[in-house]
């Protein structure tokens, strides 16, 4: 039995070298694209004076070199936090710019086709014990609505429309705002940061309503400003303040 495995084994082999050495394994074409490109080389392989310096300093990470904190109601709110900012080792730069500044909610209760249906929708939330409803101008956009009033917190807000709507009536709920000027905090990450501490500010009583967001692209090309110092205290609203586009002048 041994012999004739061996035997079976002895026949493989050859099959194999007859097969190979009658029909060779075909070669691949060489690309000529990939030949003219140069050859890797490993950093041991380079001269001295082509490796990198190991110690050389990082470049900086230009998408995250400017963010903005904000926006501020107001320019004291904003030159408090840019004080605070600067105590933790940052490099403030106030500036101001148009926007449409909060003014509170708004309850209100529309869909309303005449005048005939707002005076209804009067009767009814008297009935409930609701007196203070006014009747809003119709416009040509939103029609006619029966204002519930203006809240200056969400959760009041949204009780009184569900105050409301527990009486079969649907009441919305809408932030109102006005346009005005906002007032913002342009600076850079502390190196190991990839955003800006907000909590050391609302600790101090900074407005509890910012965030934190990339800043315009204009501002970032612009050429900064010198740091703004802390304002101060007698008249706050002399800190230095750098407009996004056109400068702003303040008082």
């Amino acid at each position: 039995m041994r012999r004739v495995f061996f035997a079976l084994v002895f026949l493989n082999l050859a099959y194999l070298a007859w097969a190979y050495w009658v029909t060779p394994p075909p070669t691949v074409p060489a690309n000529e694209a990939i030949e003219r490109l140069p050859r890797l080389k490993l950093v041991e392989e380079l001269p001295p004076s082509q490796r990198p310096d190991p110690n050389a300093p990082k470049a900086p990470d230009t998408a995250q070199a400017c963010m903005s904190v904000g926006p501020f109601p107001d320019v004291n709110n904003s030159a408090q936090a840019a004080s605070l900012l600067k105590e933790r080792g940052f490099d403030p730069r106030q500036r101001a710019a148009a926007g449409e500044m909060s003014d509170g909610f708004w309850v209100f209760v529309g869909g309303m086709k005449s005048e005939a249906d707002t005076d209804h929708m009067l009767v009814n939330l008297e009935h409930n014990g609701i007196k203070d409803a006014l009747v809003m101008p119709a416009t040509a956009t939103e029609g006619r609505r029966v204002s519930l009033g203006l809240f200056s917190e969400r959760a009041r807000a949204e009780r009184r429309a569900d105050t409301v709507k527990a009486l079969g009536i649907k009441a919305e709920v809408a932030e109102r705002k006005l346009p005005g000027t906002l007032y913002w905090v342009d600076l850079a990450p502390l190196p190991g940061m990839n955003t800006i501490p907000l909590q050391d500010l609302f600790a101090q009583g900074v407005s509890s309503k910012i965030a934190v967001q990339p800043c315009p692209a204009a501002t970032v090309a612009a050429t900064p400003a010198p740091p703004a110092a802390a304002p101060p205290a007698a008249a706050p609203a002399s800190a230095q303040l750098q407009a996004a586009s056109p400068p702003a002048k303040l008082p």
